[in-house]
């Protein structure tokens, strides 16, 4: 696939942003007597006193019941199970009308429509699969923009040609970054949203993959409607990182803060095998540090939702709930 051509300015900063020293680092560049690793799960709490909280952060997950197609319904159901925020509704952009009613539910109810999943590989190797999943996140844009969603999220793409979110050598390339910062210019010029912002979401094995190239992103789509969407356990692809879940949330808030819009919430443990095999478990099993994840969140000075995701029922989705919900009022306005 022939890429478009960048300045020579862009160059020079993505050189210096994605493969600079910090990048280097795996090539035995680093003399072993200057690098002290950090303490693992090291205590953060007194770290967070110098973060106000300015809200209470608004939990929201996926909705269980009977007639969640009419606005209304959706709405209290939402409340009565204890959310602050929801996923997007199944409402389509040809039919405003609904769109409006929805909108005016979350509205009258206090809630959050916090983003517009579209899951689709925007670098797909088949042409025509490739733009029928551009038009469908431009429709999505489209639709978060009309729903007054925090944003549309979708994966940046990957080159694979066995899995559409699967590991290729080629996502960790300036190829693919310069095509996450192409296709998410044409997204946003194309649709032009006011209200909303699109975003990728971090993966551990293509940009954006660290809060160091999720900031890079960030400068070079240089558009304001490009926002960031946090997944903390999508960017625990190392055993440092792992055994240090604060300082990879306080890192992430201290470089994106700014552009967070929405962000997930799973947990994290580590299947003891003869290599690296970390897989994502019920909030609380794990090792993500929620605390600090929250009140890095309510420290933002936007209101940011945080969205449960890939539990397998709703028994375990409560429970999630439930855990969230105790440090969210545990956190002092």
């Amino acid at each position: 696939m022939k890429h478009s051509t960048h300045s020579s300015g862009r160059r020079g900063f993505l050189k210096k942003a994605l493969f600079g020293a910090g990048f280097l680092a795996g090539s035995g560049c680093v003399s072993s007597s200057a690098f002290i690793a950090p303490e693992a799960n090291q205590d953060t709490r007194g770290a967070l006193a110098r973060y106000p909280v300015r809200r209470q952060v608004r939990i929201g997950g996926p909705l269980f019941g009977d007639n969640l197609g009419d606005p209304d319904t959706w709405a209290r159901t939402a409340k009565a199970q204890g959310y602050r925020a929801v996923y997007a509704p199944g409402v389509s952009l040809n039919d405003l009308p609904r769109v409006k009613a929805f909108v005016h539910a979350a509205e009258a109810n206090d809630l959050v429509i916090a983003e517009v999943g579209r899951w689709v590989n925007l670098m797909d190797a088949d042409e025509q699969k490739r733009k029928k999943h551009f038009e469908q996140v431009a429709e999505g844009l489209a639709l978060a923009d009309e729903l007054n969603a925090r944003c549309c999220v979708d994966i940046a793409g990957s080159f694979s040609k066995e899995s559409w979110m699967g590991p290729d050598p080629r996502n960790l390339t300036r190829d693919h970054f310069d095509l996450a910062v192409e296709n998410a210019r044409k997204l946003i010029d194309g649709v032009k949203p006011k209200r909303t912002v699109f975003a990728y979401e971090a993966m551990g094995w293509m940009y954006p993959d660290s809060p160091d190239s999720y900031l890079a992103l960030i400068k070079a789509v240089d558009r304001k409607a490009f926002g960031a969407h946090i997944d903390v356990c999508n960017m625990i692809n190392s055993p440092a990182k792992f055994w240090n879940t604060p300082a990879l949330i306080h890192e992430t808030f201290d470089k994106l803060g700014p552009w967070v819009a929405s962000a997930h919430a799973k947990d994290l443990r580590w299947n003891v095998e003869l290599n690296v095999h970390f897989v994502e478990c019920e909030i609380g099993k794990g090792v993500i540090d929620f605390t600090t994840y929250i009140r890095r969140l309510a420290a933002l000075e936007h209101d940011a939702p945080l969205m449960i995701e890939h539990m397998s029922n709703q028994a375990e989705y409560e429970r999630c709930r439930d855990h969230l919900l105790a440090i969210v009022n545990a956190t002092e306005k």
